[in-house]
């Protein structure tokens, strides 16, 4: 079977201003791959993302390059060996996951879980601001069960305070993003069981967080910049509690479902997160975090505006995908 594959680029409007750390930003730039077989086409969704020396041209220009291989009948695990893993190879991984669920007629959660999947609560994302700003925005969604809240300042405390008193009765996930040091990690971490914080994702740097082998941790902690693919978890055990599986870093399902499994087997928990994009980027996330401890998948809940048909949402809980979508 010959196949034909194609990669765009699309901009979608976020809801207002997305903050953390290291900037803001109020588009969603996202990269498609579309792969053609047999008069059928699988799509794949990927996010460009800048602290991993990604650009929207670059990885364009990367699943250009794989456009012969593929065309000529390349399959996901080769992908997997010739590719780095990343944005790119995640949006070609995705489309052939799709592409084969079309040919086949099976559809991918049949080839990658036990049992039907079922609808998921998703943590909403606040983003960071003056501590004002953010219980303002954790009162708004109070009635939540579950946020996620961007900090990662030299002083957090005002802001950690403000997000509990703003939603006294949600689970919260702090997301850092490598903003604390070794100095004020143990400040921050204290804080947050005051707080009852739920889990602190990625607090220190990658490649900076030994001082969280040596520290009691009273609340979890979860790695995300520091870990990408499977042969990472092993090396993490002795720092981290949960690791965050993204289908941008692991570059696709096929790799993120070895890490899913690699977790499980060194006793971590597990959280599927994601960039801000469509449902389309969302839709093969939904049926790899099934049974996860910690689902973070609101991209679409943060645009103006999302792809036509996209996930099913109510308020927080997100459905499986239909295969009008993907997969």
């Amino acid at each position: 079977m010959r196949r034909t594959m194609l990669a765009t680029a699309e901009s979608f409007p976020i809801a207002g201003t997305f903050t953390i750390s290291r900037g803001a930003k109020t588009t969603a730039e996202v990269v498609t791959c579309t792969i053609g077989g047999s008069g059928l086409s699988g799509r794949g969704e990927c996010v460009p993302y800048a602290r991993y020396g990604e650009s929207v041209a670059g990885v364009l220009a990367a699943i250009e390059d794989m456009r012969g291989a593929v065309e000529d009948g390349m399959g996901r695990e080769e992908l997997a060996r010739i590719m780095p893993a990343g944005a790119a190879r995640n949006a070609i991984d995705c489309a052939l996951w799709d592409l084969e669920a079309k040919l086949s007629g099976v559809p991918t959660w049949q080839v990658i879980n036990a049992a039907p999947p079922q609808e998921l609560v998703t943590a909403y994302t606040l983003s960071l601001g003056e501590p004002e700003a953010m219980q303002r925005q954790a009162a708004q969604e109070a009635g939540r069960p579950l946020l996620k809240v961007k900090v990662g300042t030299a002083d957090d405390a005002a802001r950690i305070r403000a997000v509990r008193a703003g939603a006294p009765e949600s689970a919260i996930i702090l997301d850092a993003n490598e903003g604390w040091t070794p100095e004020n990690l143990a400040h921050h971490l204290a804080l947050c069981a005051e707080a009852r914080i739920a889990l602190v994702e990625q607090p220190l740097p990658a490649g900076n967080d030994s001082a969280l082998r040596d520290l009691a941790r009273p609340v979890p902690i979860c790695a995300d910049e520091s870990v990408h693919r499977t042969q990472d978890v092993k090396s993490l055990i002795d720092r981290y509690d949960a690791i965050n599986i993204k289908l941008d870093k692991a570059g696709g399902l096929t790799e993120a479902l070895a890490l899913r499994e690699a977790a499980k087997e060194h006793g971590l928990k597990i959280m599927v997160g994601c960039m801000v994009g469509t449902s389309l980027g969302m839709a093969p996330a939904v049926l790899l975090a099934q049974g996860a401890d910690f689902v973070d998948l609101d991209g679409p809940l943060l645009l103006a505006r999302d792809r036509e048909p996209g996930l099913r949402y109510e308020g927080s809980t997100v459905y499986p995908p239909d295969a009008a979508l993907w997969g």
